[in-house]
């Protein structure tokens, strides 16, 4: 009798669970336009004191978040670093660079679900600008989908870093369009999202009267109106480090970031 209860409520539980997904959730996401739930880790890992530390000393945007979200922010670095090998090019991989390149990454998805990918398993470091035999020219960093690795200038990631005001952020950059190549071919709760945003940020860059206004004011590099790849990236790094000019120069485009990575504005400076 007891066998027969356990099998009940199990598959009682799985029959619930099956109806959240299917139908609670699509109608939750035509509603409120996000995923019915974000973070939920029944074996939450937390980092090493010493590696918390470095989040520290090193990442204002893990200190603006609550006691909780810390203990997701902390599981999610400490699950990409477990997913994707790091490898060094003529320079030793430490631990510090695992957890800055990973809180980068996590601190992007952070308003997403399904925020690890299988567009790359790896992330190569160099020391400095290296060359990249794709085009015969020296990079700073590269998303190359075929090799499914994602490759920084480690001199470049940590200026990009460091300086939280110039709107270049090498990190941010690249793994925006991880972000972007992902969400065009998933099909999960956050990308569809994403990509629903994602049609009305890109007005901004074909909409020949929307792209001059942005132009006009002058707020955004030049290298965002090279392609819509680039347009997106450049505006996410703008987003990330000083997202009150953002808001006040571009309030709509703003409005539509924030929808698109499903982020809470709480975070931002």
């Amino acid at each position: 009798m007891t066998g027969q209860l356990f099998i009940s409520i199990l598959f009682g539980t799985l029959f619930l669970i099956i109806i959240i997904f299917r139908v609670l959730e699509p109608a939750y996401l035509l509603l409120f336009n996000k995923p019915l739930y974000i973070h939920w880790y029944p074996l939450s890992k937390r980092l090493k004191s010493n590696q918390r530390q470095i989040l520290v000393k090193n990442f204002p945007f893990y200190n603006r978040l609550s006691p909780k979200r810390k203990m997701y922010f902390e599981h999610r670095v400490k699950e990409f670093i477990a997913n994707y090998q790091f490898l060094g090019n003529k320079i030793i991989i430490t631990e510090q660079m695992q957890i800055l390149i990973a809180a980068t990454y996590v601190m992007l998805t952070f308003g997403m679900r399904n925020y690890l990918v299988s567009l790359f398993d790896k992330i190569i470091i160099y020391p400095s600008s290296y060359f990249s035999t794709v085009n015969q020219e020296y990079h700073r960093g590269e998303f190359n989908p075929k090799m499914k690795a994602i490759v920084f200038s480690w001199e470049d990631f940590l200026l990009g870093h460091e300086t939280s005001n110039d709107n270049v952020n090498l990190g941010l950059h690249e793994f925006s369009h991880v972000l972007h190549f992902h969400c065009l071919k998933s099909n999960d709760p956050s990308a569809i999202v994403f990509f629903d945003e994602f049609n009305e940020v890109i007005k901004y860059y074909t909409d020949q009267n929307l792209n001059k206004e942005l132009q006009q004011k002058g707020y955004f590099r030049l290298y965002a109106y090279e392609n819509q790849f680039e347009f997106l990236s450049v505006i996410l790094e703008h987003f990330f480090e000083t997202p009150r000019i953002f808001k006040n120069t571009h309030l709509e485009l703003y409005a539509h970031l924030v929808k698109m990575i499903n982020f809470k504005e709480e975070y931002l400076n």
